[in-house]
């Protein structure tokens, strides 16, 4: 198979879809690899590093649209890519189609496949292809929230840990996944008082089990939301239903009642957010103020980190690109149920149910392209 690794375009975004590492591996089972020059320059990786793994290099992000039969990228396409991306086309990326309508669209009009690693799933209900980008951003959540409770950040002035004499700060969590847990973890390892909060009452049970004597677990509900959030220097909100857009778990009404400077932190930004005044900012302009309360809402924020997030993502993805390029993706999607959830458009067809009821689009049975 001819497999593609454009450069991203995407505001401040430096991951790449593949390391060389990656491409070599690629190369070993008799695959073609086309990388677009610098590609991976953000992450550390350079050109030659490429070409030594195996890989061609080609000067513009056209070039690999109109040669690769398989793009492998890290997020969704957007406005100048849509008209390169060719009919039947395999795109293995991140989509997140329930928080953007015209991207639905787009992807439905380019007859593409649309293979989406948020929502490649396990047996167990575990999300492989979410989960290192889920670890960075529940650990870069925690820190960003620290940076921006400092004054001159417009913040309340309060170190996330204290010191001796001085209380630490109260760091609430929306959500025990992984993205929360990482998030309590980093908050507990600084010292603050963390709350961790989910619906799940099993999970609360695993939390507590495993979490520092700093960390108290209590179900979520809308009136316990709101007693905690009273007293929260920095909210993060990590929930997510795969596929789906996030609920809002905080309301404007909700943010009356927090504490001036107080920070929220909303990762589900890409599922369309989790608080009701959320909207993606980037990190070139990376807050907003809503009733004296600081919003960061980063749509990529492991696109900061992008050395460590390039890798991560390569070690998790690359087990399941290597069978969709030596079987093709009908024959990988037949083969691997995790990987036939990943399909969310086809041919311009919606097949992931949650995608559909996120803009009211008609759902067809993926089975209808497996026959």
């Amino acid at each position: 198979m001819i497999i593609g690794v454009p450069k991203e375009i995407k505001t401040s975004e430096n991951r790449v879809g593949v390391t060389p590492g990656g491409v070599a591996d690629f190369v070993e089972h008799g695959h073609t690899v086309y990388v677009q020059s610098t590609a991976g320059e953000g992450s550390g990786f350079t050109d030659e590093e490429y070409k030594a793994a195996g890989a061609q290099i080609l000067p513009n992000l056209a070039d690999v649209y109109k040669k690769a039969e398989m793009i492998v990228k890290v997020k969704e396409p957007i406005e100048p890519e849509y008209g390169l991306i060719q009919p039947n086309q395999l795109l293995f990326t991140y989509f997140h189609f329930a928080s953007s309508e015209p991207l639905t669209h787009a992807m439905i009009r380019s007859n593409a496949v649309c293979l989406a690693y948020e929502t490649v799933e396990k047996p167990d209900r575990s999300l492989p292809l979410l989960i290192p980008m889920s670890e960075v951003a529940g650990r870069m959540a925690t820190q960003q929230g620290a940076k921006y409770l400092e004054k001159p950040q417009k913040g309340r002035g309060i170190l996330l840990g204290g010191v001796p004499g001085v209380k630490p700060a109260n760091v609430v969590v929306l959500g025990g996944g992984i993205v929360g847990t990482q998030a309590a973890k980093m908050a507990a390892g600084l010292g603050a008082n963390v709350t961790i909060m989910d619906i799940s009452l099993a999970r609360l049970r695993q939390l507590d089990d495993i979490m520092p004597a700093n960390v108290t677990t209590r179900m979520s509900s809308k009136y316990n939301i709101l007693q905690e959030v009273r007293q929260a220097d920095l909210v993060i909100g990590a929930v997510l239903i795969p596929g789906a857009k996030a609920p809002h778990l905080i309301t404007r009404e909700m943010l009356k009642h927090m504490r001036p400077g107080a920070v929220i932190v909303d990762v589900a930004i890409d599922q369309g957010g989790c608080f009701e005044t959320s909207h993606a900012t980037t990190h070139d302009n990376p807050i907003y103020i809503v009733e004296d309360i600081i919003h960061y809402c980063v749509a990529n924020m492991p696109g900061a980190v992008p050395y460590t997030s390039t890798v991560a993502l390569t070690n998790a993805t690359l087990s399941y690109a290597l069978q969709l390029a030596n079987k093709g993706w009908k024959k990988a999607c037949q083969d691997n149920h995790e990987l036939l959830l990943g399909l969310n458009v086809i041919n311009g067809k919606i097949v992931y149910k949650a995608v559909s009821e996120a803009w009211n689009l008609p759902y067809t049975d993926v089975k209808e392209f497996l026959k």
